[in-house]
């Protein structure tokens, strides 16, 4: 496997630039159907994947710039993951898994100055030096029901056998819970779709995670052949956008319940999803903020208008669908309140995603994929005249908003260069960065090499 290391050992030793990383949310997770074999034909799974993104942008237009923006002289950053998958089957329908990762690196403008980010594999650590931590590490029991049966394929966070058609899976220990929902077949995972954080989930789903993407949590699937019912309780950090969970699980925490859905047109097939989200924690509000700073006089703080008993609830809609042979097609749409801040995911109330997978088979190319998305990002009312009057979050903070909401257009080519290696050039053009109308156009250029086995 001399790709994926040798891929990790130029970054690390030539790429890499001692550049403090500002904080970042969100972290990669690939999505994985929770199927669990339930023989005893295999008992482990070992994979490996590392990713490298390289981005940069040219200088745009900015009147001005604020403490979270995306600067407009010209920048260039990278970023790197390296992930093993174990896998060990306990007995009949229990298994544990542990994900080692390294991550390192930097985002533009230290992750900040967009509400849909560039790069969906780029955390906020303080640090782009590559470091390791436990990715997941979790329990996961399955029961059957029936004597229908259905192959399950060795794959990551999956040991192959067979599963029963009907099953109740239980997950419990660290995970994301985008491992699991808003699970679009061809959007959702920005080790090989596309990279952006409004395109690898629905932008409006607040989901609760580390500054990594990674919670403390159960998880319970209920799978029938036609559709499935999943539900979640997890931690919220304690902090927005931090490392630390809060503790205090009684008063932060996040649940999200999902019904799926498989289509049929025609010959065709795809899923319909639908998704409810409520999160608490010690979020700040708004408009408390505002007010607070037309007393004092200062631009607010949200860290200042923080306390328990503040919440966030939404809805996202996710569809995929075959379109033709080797066509596919998806939209997404996601809503949340918008009353209290952003605080693990990204800056992002309302948000409206549709685009197109293509498989180049007519070109003897069928492993290779062509992508294209459009976004239209929004704000609520609430968030809008605290970024107004000059308040920041973990993400945004111009100084001043002339409010539009964001849209951006990507474009990506996956090259599949080798059997176990695929280098992706991309494309992205970001209009009102931040939803601000005074800055920008952006193009973004990107390129992306991914290696697994």
């Amino acid at each position: 496997m001399v790709p994926p290391l040798l891929t990790v050992l130029l970054f690390c030793s030539g790429r890499l630039r001692a550049e403090v990383l500002a904080p970042a949310p969100l972290a990669v997770v690939p999505a994985q159907p929770v199927v669990v074999s339930t023989d005893s034909a295999r008992r482990t799974s070992l994979h490996f994947q590392t990713t490298v993104i390289d981005q940069g942008h040219a200088r745009f237009h900015a009147p001005y710039s604020g403490p979270h923006s995306l600067l407009p002289a010209p920048d260039s950053a990278a970023s790197v993951t390296a992930t093993l998958f174990l896998g060990l089957k306990l007995r009949p329908g229990t298994e544990l898994y542990l994900d080692p990762e390294l991550a390192g690196g930097r985002g533009m403008s230290n992750t900040e100055g967009a509400a849909g980010f560039p790069n969906g594999e780029i955390f906020r650590v303080g640090d782009p030096r590559p470091a390791i931590s436990i990715a997941r590490i979790f329990l996961r029991q399955t029961i059957g029901f029936g004597n229908e049966r259905e192959s399950v394929a060795d794959g990551q966070n999956q040991i192959s056998g067979a599963a029963a058609a009907r099953r109740l899976t239980v997950v419990a220990g660290r995970f994301s819970v985008a491992d699991y929902f808003d699970n679009n077949a061809y959007s959702h995972d920005p080790r090989s779709q596309f990279l952006n954080w409004a395109l690898m989930n629905s932008g409006a789903w607040d989901y609760p995670a580390d500054t990594r993407g990674y919670t403390w949590g159960a998880m319970a699937e209920y799978h029938a052949p036609a559709w499935a019912l999943r539900a979640a309780a997890v931690a919220e950090p304690e902090v927005a956008n931090q490392l630390e969970l809060d503790r205090r699980i009684g008063r932060a925490n996040g649940f999200a319940i999902e019904g799926e859905r498989q289509l049929r047109w025609g010959d065709r097939k795809g899923t319909a999803r639908l998704l409810a989200f409520f999160n608490q924690a010690r979020m700040g509000s708004y408009d408390e903020a505002v007010a607070l700073a037309q007393r004092t006089g200062a631009a607010p703080d949200i860290s200042l208008a923080r306390a328990y008993g503040h919440t966030k609830y939404g809805f996202t809609s996710s569809d995929d669908l075959e379109l033709a042979e080797n066509l596919g097609g998806f939209a997404r749409l996601s809503w949340n309140d918008g009353q209290n801040e952003s605080w693990a995911f990204a800056e992002i109330d309302q948000s409206a995603a549709a685009g197109l997978d293509w498989k180049p088979a007519s070109w003897g190319r069928p492993q290779d994929a062509w992508g294209v998305a459009e976004v239209v990002n929004g704000l609520s009312g609430a968030h809008r005249r605290y970024l107004s009057a000059g308040g920041r979050g973990f993400m945004l903070g111009d100084g001043a908003l002339h409010y539009g909401p964001e849209m951006l257009t990507e474009s990506y080519y996956r090259w599949q260069a080798l059997a176990h290696l695929a280098v992706s050039p991309d494309a992205q053009f970001v209009i009102n960065p931040a939803y601000n109308r005074a800055r920008g156009p952006v193009p973004i250029w990107g390129v992306r090499v991914h290696a697994e086995f």
